[in-house]
């Protein structure tokens, strides 16, 4: 049985290598045909909404097997008051960062502002932004199944959280509820594994328009910009991230980015960060770390824990204001900032967050640099590429440090994942291999990975590993 799993396993990694492949002739069509390419967008969108059809359903089940089967609700708030905490520290460590090397390389000096590029940005600003109050109301949904209807995470977050926590209060007789979300966990997971063999296509797709919308001389013109904004992300990875990883967790960032390499292939093939979720609520419950703490945390960071995006606006909005002639002093640039971090939280879910944001963050606070905003409206896709790399990691590594800091993670189980002898089942996505499978109706309902406490005693929890 190990050996036909393994081979399963194997025949995955042709869809990735297909996948680098489709990247690749994206961008030599996108070059050598910008028309043609740009009319390929279509292929990348459709397979990142395919992908987004499955967060609502993963985020519901996660979150109310995780849930449902822990014993002290107040565990739950716990894990919660953390993560909002860790994300705003973030957030900030994030813009501060972005602050300092935008101050210093001053990209938008030596650029003119023409009609066409005015126009441009004023079009970047969209009715689809809301502000703080409306966000927040926005998370409540209209009825219980429309947050699985209208796609909004927050929105199936909460649904899901009052769900867990009403079948945790019903006790013995909520279990065979938690049974059947079970099995619908496992039936969501197997769709997502049929959806990602379209992943070729999809990136071939999204790779070309990008390439072909830009073009060269967009790159050309903005390569300032666009290494320094690439450079400060990969040291708030590599320096911050990785420091808080090793300190807290003990972990090495590479051995865990190892672990998630076909989730950063996605990612950059896709330009959308929202087309890993699923996998790495996957990944992180392989990995070792509580359902509730998985099931919190992921989604919640990718509404509040936009680490690419605090960076990617904080340079953007010194690049514009440097091109427009009007710089900013250290005074001025902090209370924008602030606004635009608060901004960004009502503008989780629009399509093209980050320049979308941008605008309207301008327009309510700064509204004479909008028209600079079209200044970078050609670069846009190929900087969401990093913005979200970016995201993803600060999301990844935010999972295993509240984990670390919550007790929710089994770290003896993490080292045998990242040392590759408990393979990830890329079929399934879902350990639908444990000898739990088919047991009786309690241990069913609250199966967690391997050696998770979180629902048993120490004692059993072992056992089990």
């Amino acid at each position: 049985m190990a050996g036909t799993a393994a081979a399963r396993r194997d025949r995955t990694h042709y869809l990735y290598i297909a996948v680098i492949v489709a990247v690749i002739l994206g961008i030599v069509v996108g070059f050598a045909a910008p028309g043609v390419a740009v009319e390929l967008k279509p292929l990348g969108t459709g397979f990142v909404n395919l992908i987004k059809m499955m967060i609502s359903p993963i985020i519901f089940c996660t979150i109310v097997l995780g849930i449902g089967s822990v014993r002290k609700a107040a565990k739950v708030g716990a894990v919660g008051g953390i993560a909002l905490g860790y994300f705003t520290v973030m957030s900030l460590v994030a813009l501060s960062i972005g602050l300092l090397v935008g101050n210093v390389l001053h990209p938008g000096d030596s650029l003119a502002v023409t009609d066409a590029i005015k126009e441009a940005g004023q079009g970047q600003v969209t009715a689809e932004a809301k502000d703080t109050v409306e966000f927040v109301l926005g998370i409540i949904p209209t009825s219980f199944v429309s947050a699985f209807t209208t796609g909004e995470v927050l929105q199936t977050l909460l649904v899901a959280l009052l769900a867990g926590f009403a079948l945790q209060a019903m006790g013995p007789a909520g279990r065979p509820v938690l049974r059947g979300v079970e099995h619908i966990q496992r039936l969501v997971f197997r769709i997502l594994g049929m959806v990602m063999w379209a992943a070729p296509i999809g990136a071939f797709g999204a790779i070309a328009a990008v390439t072909g919308s830009a073009g060269l001389d967009a790159l050309k013109s903005l390569a300032v910009l666009m290494l320094g904004f690439y450079v400060t992300c990969f040291l708030f990875v590599f320096i911050v991230l990785a420091a808080m990883l090793r300190v807290v967790a003990g972990l090495n960032i590479l051995t865990l980015f190892k672990y998630l390499g076909r989730e950063f292939l996605l990612i950059l093939s896709t330009s959308s960060s929202e087309s890993a979720l699923p996998r790495l609520i996957a990944k992180m419950e392989h990995l070792g770390v509580s359902k509730p703490v998985v099931g919190i945390t992921v989604p919640t960071g990718y509404s509040f824990n936009l680490d690419g995006t605090m960076i990617y606006m904080t340079m953007a909005s010194l690049f514009i204001a440097d091109a427009m002639g009007t710089p900013m002093s250290i005074a001025e640039q902090i209370p924008l900032l602030l606004f635009l971090l608060v901004a960004s939280k009502g503008a989780a879910g629009v399509s093209g967050a980050g320049l979308a944001t941008l605008a309207g963050g301008l327009q309510s606070h700064r509204p004479e640099l909008v028209d600079g905003v079209g200044l970078i409206v050609g670069i846009d896709r190929f900087m969401s590429e990093a913005r979200a790399l970016t995201n993803f990691a600060g999301n990844a590594v935010a999972t295993v440090l509240i984990g670390t800091w919550t007790k929710e993670i089994d770290k003896g189980r993490v080292d045998q994942v990242l040392a590759g002898q408990v393979p990830f089942d890329e079929k399934t996505l879902v350990d639908d291999h444990d000898p739990a499978d088919g047991g009786d109706a309690d241990e069913a309902a609250g199966e967690q990975p391997k050696g998770l406490p979180e629902s048993r005693d120490a004692d059993k929890a072992a056992a089990r590993v």
